[in-house]
């Protein structure tokens, strides 16, 4: 059972953004940029390509939808998207505010407070909440 899979279930703690019966996002608690959030299938799978072409179209769906709150929230030129996916073996998106190249390259990371953790996902969240209640993405 992957971390992910012990996040889905409940089991370890995260700072959540957004969730429906297939996937979750939530803030990297180790993150590369301010605002650097994981999208990951509920169901563990353990390389992207080896999801069937459906569950990989609504994965790439969810992100967008995410990546769309993300780019509101926090200050970015743009919004970086990775799929790596070796250091844990269950599919997950990164999203990364970019401000410069450094911030997609996983060499530096920042450091948040737990209340900056908290407050920047509860920003994320009402984003994401905002735009998928009112179809703004």
């Amino acid at each position: 059972m992957s971390v992910f899979t012990k996040i889905i279930n409940g089991e370890i703690p995260c700072y959540k953004i957004a969730e429906d019966d297939h996937f979750i996002a939530f803030l990297d608690i180790n993150p590369n940029a301010k605002g650097h959030t994981l999208v990951v299938p509920k169901k563990e799978e353990n390389k992207i390509f080896d999801l069937s072409k459906e569950a990989y179209k609504d994965l790439m769906d969810f992100s967008y939808r995410v990546a769309k709150a993300l780019e509101k929230a926090v200050p970015n030129n743009r919004i970086g998207m990775s799929v790596i996916g070796l250091e844990v073996p269950h599919v997950h998106v990164h999203l990364i505010p970019l401000n410069s190249m450094v911030d997609i390259q996983f060499t530096q990371k920042v450091t948040l407070t737990n209340e900056e953790f908290i407050s920047l996902a509860n920003g994320i969240a009402s984003k994401f909440e905002y735009m998928t209640f009112n179809k703004d993405y």
